[in-house]
């Protein structure tokens, strides 16, 4: 696929099929309460899987998807802080996620430093404990990764801006490491909302990775959200290049990380609708596919996601998600059923 073509078709998936970053201090995590000390807070979710082997038989496992504690706060005068741990080992932790600072005296030139999500993709900057799906999209995991990365950051816009902008400089290695070379990348990301009921973004990556100074990197996005009443829909296309070495898993569902040699070219998109009933309960549907290389015919996946959210209360939620994926060159079994309970303190 040649990058014009790329192009054209991001143009498209933009006119066509488009949620802003809902961040709190660059991230869309927690805020602190008030300037007075610290605040601590956090999440768990602990959950059960029932999944099919390739060998042909299931298999079910309790296990802990993610046990995060952070600590956070403002400083007069208009600094404010952001650290948080990983503590599940199910995730490699214990490990540090987020760390960076944070200087916001200016609505439309806020300053970010440290560690924290790369301006790319809309799920991707979707907190964890606010996702609709207990897994983020595969195309999400596989192309907008690092999920967090070292850099700094200069953003604005107000809750109630119809337009919202976001430009970073970052390592664009693997978290926690220091980079490798001298290359930067640069990240970046606009949403726009021309109506009450709408909101359309793009966002874009360019860089070099790794070891090798010509390891570029190149990622072009588009999403769509609409929300009518009780009612969301969200859509999102990723577009990435890469030349030299690049990396695939290390996503949501706990895939390795795997390096690579060699160029490719991958694609993915994903839509999903959600309704909120009167009961506190949420029926969600998700339709995703993912090409990890679309030089190669009958190549892609897809992956529908039959899932339901029931909200205890403000803090606490029970998801279960039903996972059929389908290969297109060859199926294997696969499918997955997952049930997690989320508790925020």
């Amino acid at each position: 696929m040649t990058f014009k073509k790329s192009l054209s078709t991001i143009v498209l998936t933009l006119s066509v099929a488009f949620m802003s970053m809902n961040l709190a201090n660059a991230q869309g995590c927690m805020e602190a309460s008030s300037d007075e000390g610290v605040s601590i807070k956090g999440y768990i979710q602990p959950q059960w899987e029932y999944y099919q082997t390739t060998d042909g038989k299931d298999a079910n496992s309790f296990t802990f998807n993610r046990a995060r504690i952070a600590a956070l706060g403002n400083i007069p005068y208009d600094v404010s802080y952001f650290v948080m741990m990983d503590l599940s080992k199910f995730k490699g932790g214990p490990e540090l996620i987020d760390a960076f600072v944070t200087y916001n005296r200016f609505d439309w030139a806020k300053i970010t430093f440290g560690q924290f999500k790369s301006p790319l993709s809309l799920e991707q900057n979707t907190a964890c404990q606010g996702l609709h799906t207990i897994y983020r999209s595969k195309a999400v995991d596989e192309l907008a990764g690092p999920q967090r990365d070292i850099g700094a950051m200069i953003f604005g816009g107000k809750a109630d801006s119809k337009f919202h902008y976001y430009l970073a400089v970052m390592n664009d290695y693997a978290r926690g490491f220091e980079d490798e070379n001298n290359g930067k990348s640069l990240k970046g990301r606009l949403t726009y909302s021309p109506l009450d009921f709408l909101q359309i973004g793009g966002s874009f990556a360019y860089g070099e990775t790794g070891v090798e100074s010509d390891n570029e990197k190149t990622r072009l996005g588009g999403e769509l959200q609409l929300t009518f009443g009780n009612f969301l829909f969200q859509s999102e296309y990723l577009w990435a290049d890469d030349t030299g070495n690049y990396t695939t898993g290390g996503g949501c569902d706990g895939t390795p990380i795997e390096f690579h040699t060699g160029g490719v070219t991958r694609n993915g998109y994903y839509a999903q609708a959600m309704y909120m009933t009167s009961w506190n309960l949420q029926p969600v549907v998700k339709l995703e596919s993912f090409d990890s290389n679309v030089d190669i015919d009958d190549n892609s996946e897809t992956i529908l996601t039959f899932g339901v959210n029931y909200f205890l209360n403000e803090w606490t939620r029970i998801q279960a998600n039903y996972r059929y994926k389908a290969e297109q060159l060859l199926e294997i079994p696969n499918d997955q059923f997952v049930l997690q309970v989320q508790v925020k303190f």
